[in-house]
């Protein structure tokens, strides 16, 4: 099977993660994505290493990995006014188009949404920017890094000073919204034959994404601020260290509460007024958090977490990545696939969490080695064998085999 998405074709103009991501979570659904790169050097995360998979002239970014999976690469020069003619045609029949370029950026190529729906009405176009195609920051260049700072997510994550979360999550929740808009769109486009324009930033999908924190605050109107591992609003929801490694509990109310208390032992806490309700415990939290933290530093890890989840309440390890992947329903979920490509070999991926029963693809595909659809697609585009060698010569298209 090919995927709900087979059938459906989507021009990827986008580098880097958010709009990567967008396009690999429609890969990943079945649809033939042709990303566009420039010959040459590719999207940026190419070179984004180490780490690397393979080695010399025959390698991989591991950041080019993670984003990319289930496309075809076309290395065209779209500055040239014959690799420009490529992409338009190839917009003609698209029936998604994502970008980030800077705002305006496409236009004198003649690839701005404007352009293309009067060569292609239901063409659903996504422009992804760092915030939004208008307003006062609309031209500064947008990271996420900086999107992480401006938003307030680094004021209330860390452990004693703002921090950034781990991995670049401004990114990839505005790649996820993308794809959302992106489905919604097609859906009515499919219908009408009416296409769409989508502008999404990274900021207001930021913001979007602070959920109940930014709920907290347009309620009260003050900010939530740190609250280093501890849940804002529920008690006991934290890190509690064990006699040998932390733990998470995840005690969502009350009736969890009283189960929890009577599994360490402490079945005097689920009585004591202070700690009834869960509203009384985060009132009450610090000489809460106090006395559990004392009884669980009296036990292992391990012996807490065979306790707790023997009796089916919420608590985990804290594991590492690599604890992460190797855990045995990680394992027996196969969440890891090996994807093949003949230059580096065995590709390593993380499948899509998104998983059909009746319309799963299994037509999963490696990352691709920078142009290697280019000959493919120029042909399909009605190109003769000697008009692409005219093109690969001049550098306007590139091939994998440089």
């Amino acid at each position: 099977m090919n995927g709900p998405l087979d059938g459906t074709l989507v021009l990827d103009l986008s580098r880097v993660l958010a709009g990567p991501w967008a396009s690999q979570s429609l890969a990943d659904m079945g649809a033939r994505v042709i990303k566009v790169e420039r010959p040459g050097s590719g999207d940026d995360t190419r070179s984004w290493g180490p780490p690397y998979l393979g080695s010399g002239d025959q390698k991989e970014s591991a950041y080019f990995l993670s984003a990319n999976r289930g496309k075809e690469s076309i290395a065209i020069d779209f500055k040239d006014p014959r690799g420009r003619a490529i992409i338009i045609q190839l917009a003609r029949k698209a029936d998604i188009l994502i970008e980030n370029y800077k705002v305006g950026g496409l236009k004198v190529y003649g690839l701005d949404y404007e352009s293309v729906r009067k060569l292609n009405p239901a063409i659903v176009y996504c422009s992804i920017s760092g915030f939004g195609q208008d307003g006062p920051y609309a031209n500064k260049p947008g990271y996420d890094f900086i999107i992480q700072a401006m938003s307030g997510l680094m004021s209330i994550t860390g452990t004693g000073k703002p921090t950034k979360v781990g991995v670049a999550v401004s990114d990839l929740i505005t790649g996820l919204y993308a794809a959302v808009g992106i489905l919604g769109a097609y859906t009515r486009a499919r219908e009408t034959g009416q296409g769409e324009y989508i502008d999404i930033s990274l900021l207001e999908s930021q913001l979007a994404a602070l959920a109940n924190q930014a709920s907290n605050y347009l309620v009260s109107g003050e900010s939530p601020g740190l609250a280093d591992n501890a849940h804002p609003s529920i008690v006991p929801y934290q890190v509690f260290e064990t006699a040998d490694e932390p733990v998470v509990l995840a005690i969502g109310n009350d009736a969890q509460f009283t189960s929890f208390c009577r599994v360490i032992g402490c079945e005097h806490l689920a009585v004591d007024a202070r700690f009834i309700r869960n509203s009384d415990r985060v009132h009450n939290r610090q000489a809460l958090v106090t006395l559990l933290a004392a009884r669980l530093a009296e036990q292992p890890a391990a012996y807490w977490l065979a306790a707790l989840e023997g009796q089916g309440l919420p608590v985990g390890p804290v594991n590492s990545i690599a604890e992460a992947f190797a855990d045995p329903h990680v394992v027996e979920r196969q969440t890891v696939m090996q994807l093949e490509r003949s230059d580096i070999g065995d590709v390593p991926v993380v499948r899509s969490p998104v998983r059909f029963q009746n319309n799963a693809t299994d037509n999963h595909k490696a990352p691709p080695a920078l142009g290697d659809s280019t000959r493919t697609v120029l042909l399909e585009t009605g190109l003769s064998e000697t008009e692409i060698e005219t093109l690969f010569k001049d550098g306007v298209a590139a091939d994998s085999a440089g």
